[in-house]
């Protein structure tokens, strides 16, 4: 049973985040919309008429976050089963593995299909995964999927191999190591097809409940054939419009699959719409070999496919989208999207504001290329924090000069592409803070944005990868979904010296947000209000 929507709450005595008024300590909600904002004083006048007065006690007020990219059922299942993420050793792994199979036996579903997620070998002093022989005897036998830390590559002990039919003639597969490319998408079906519908939506309940208490009030599910399922995503969307949840937007990333999205009530084609893998899996596609392997990766979707799909979406005046992380599937997708501009007209094309997910070797000919072509960027600033830096996986994978030039957030913010930020959950953990962080405080200095420029990311740009332009501020009629937080001094923080200025001089009226400096504590949230419905209250 959800809340009456129709009353009216006042909000007083803390610090709202709006640019309808940078010194705003009070906001009037009625119903679903935010009807005022505006000083403690001018709030008596709203007193009497208030269903309800929320005291904030010098608490913050912002627009709920938005992540831009989810996973909800795998998070889920990570969340509440097993999650190898920051797992120390191969060792551990397996003690990890065996513990889980003991407790969890075979209660995966009737075939007993247990599944696990966030295994990542290149910390390791091992520096390999799991053998198919030490998996099965962790496993006790069962049937196990575990997929690595970045989703693109798996392992799967040799009772799930078996009910995965022609597995050895698969394109990835490998007799004893990882699956990856077509291996992996076929293990990782038939280990989810075996989960039950109560499995399922205690996943995606738990997935919800956790964006909940960290104040984001709306998902991009990044659903299709080959990351979760059409029941998957129509259960996820059901769930969520139960209405004492965030709020969930599907995109169903299948190529051709304009009238299948529309069926499945997607907002968009696109999402996990595969051109390449990802990096520590070796299966992003590359221009130059990886440093640490003799190959370019992988190309799932040449630029003629990518043309094709585009077109057709733009005909049916539906949003496209497409997963790409090296420099040569990002190549592949420009040019495709720009042969589908050709063919049905570039406003058209702008107008839809196709997405690109990930989109991490960018160079500044593809930065000029996403605005020409009115791409979003829909972008994961905590895999620069998690797989950065000199010494991290990107610079195992490409050498420290390339590793370097990813994910330059600054480049894409000056150009004046759209941004908006997610976890890719579970890929990294959700954690919207810790994001707005990573943006602020990327290991390579140059790639830095404002922590009020990588906030509007992670709130108002997750709108406008919709096309909503107006929701995600805190301003009177937008819809009221926001969050309240125990937060310590506000401030403005910027990249550098060199371009703070008037902006952190309180005389300019630039509202601030809390101090995200590695190792300050982040933000709690004390309550998340989706379209007037309290979601969560801590």
């Amino acid at each position: 049973m959800t809340e009456r929507t129709s009353r009216t709450v006042l909000l007083r005595g803390g610090s709202v985040y709006s640019p309808a008024d940078p010194f705003a300590t009070a906001m009037l909600v009625e119903g679903e919309h935010i009807a005022w904002v505006g000083s403690d004083g001018a709030a008596e006048a709203y007193a009497d008429v208030a269903d309800e007065i929320v005291e904030l006690d010098g608490a913050l007020v912002t627009p709920a976050f938005v992540d831009a990219h989810v996973h909800a059922t795998s998070a889920g299942l990570a969340l509440t089963g097993l999650d190898l993420t920051g797992c120390p050793s191969l060792g551990e792994a397996l003690e990890r593995i065996a513990g889980f199979a003991r407790t969890a036996g075979r209660a995966g579903g009737p075939a007993g299909v247990l599944i696990g997620h966030g295994w990542d070998e290149t910390g390791w002093a091992e520096g390999r995964p799991p053998t198919l022989a030490e998996l099965d005897a962790a496993a006790g036998g069962a049937a196990l999927y575990l997929s690595r830390t970045d989703v693109h590559s798996g392992l799967a002990s040799t009772a799930l191999r078996a009910l995965t039919p022609g597995l050895d003639a698969v394109p990835g597969h490998s007799a004893d190591g990882p699956l990856t490319r077509d291996a992996h998408h076929a293990v990782r079906r038939a280990a989810l097809a075996h989960l039950t519908p109560e499995q399922r939506r205690a996943a995606q309940r738990a997935t919800l409940a956790r964006a909940a208490a960290l104040g984001i009030g709306s998902l991009h599910e990044c659903a299709g054939p080959d990351i979760s399922s059409e029941q998957d995503l129509t259960d996820l969307l059901a769930l969520a419009g139960q209405g004492d949840t965030p709020e969930v937007f599907g995109y169903w990333g299948e190529l051709g699959g304009v009238e299948a999205a529309r069926r499945l009530g997607a907002v968009g084609a696109g999402g996990d719409l595969f051109v390449d893998g990802a990096l520590g899996s070796h299966t992003a596609c590359l221009h130059t070999p990886y440093e640490d392997a003799p190959h370019t990766g992988t190309a799932y979707l040449t630029a003629e496919q990518v043309a094709d799909h585009v077109a057709a979406c733009t005909e049916a005046g539906l949003q496209a989208g497409f997963h790409a992380i090296g420099d040569a599937a990002l190549t592949a997708v420009l040019d495709g999207v720009r042969a589908a501009a050709d063919r049905v007209g570039p406003a058209r094309v702008k107008a839809l504001r196709h997405r690109v997910e990930h989109a991490e070797a960018l160079d500044d000919k593809a930065v000029a290329a996403f605005v020409e072509l009115g791409l979003v960027a829909s972008v994961q600033p905590a895999f620069d924090a998690t797989w950065g830096g000199s010494e991290g996986m990107y610079a195992q994978r490409l050498g420290a000069e390339r590793a370097a030039g990813l994910n330059p957030f600054a480049a894409l913010l000056r150009a004046g592409v759209p941004l908006a930020f997610g976890s890719d959950a579970p890929v990294t953990a959700l954690d919207p803070w810790g994001t707005v962080r990573a943006a602020a405080f990327h290991r390579t200095p140059e790639h830095r944005i404002s922590v009020r420029a990588a906030f509007t990311a992670h709130t108002r740009g997750g709108w406008r990868a919709l096309g909503r332009d107006q929701d995600g501020v805190l301003v009177p009629g937008a819809v009221a979904s926001y969050a309240v937080w125990s937060a310590g001094e506000l401030v403005v923080q910027t990249p550098d010296s060199r371009v703070a200025g008037w902006s952190t001089d309180p005389r300019s009226g630039t509202p601030g947000l809390p101090d995200l400096t590695p190792g300050a504590p982040l933000p709690v949230c004390r309550r998340t209000v989706v379209r007037g419905r309290t979601v969560h209250q801590a």
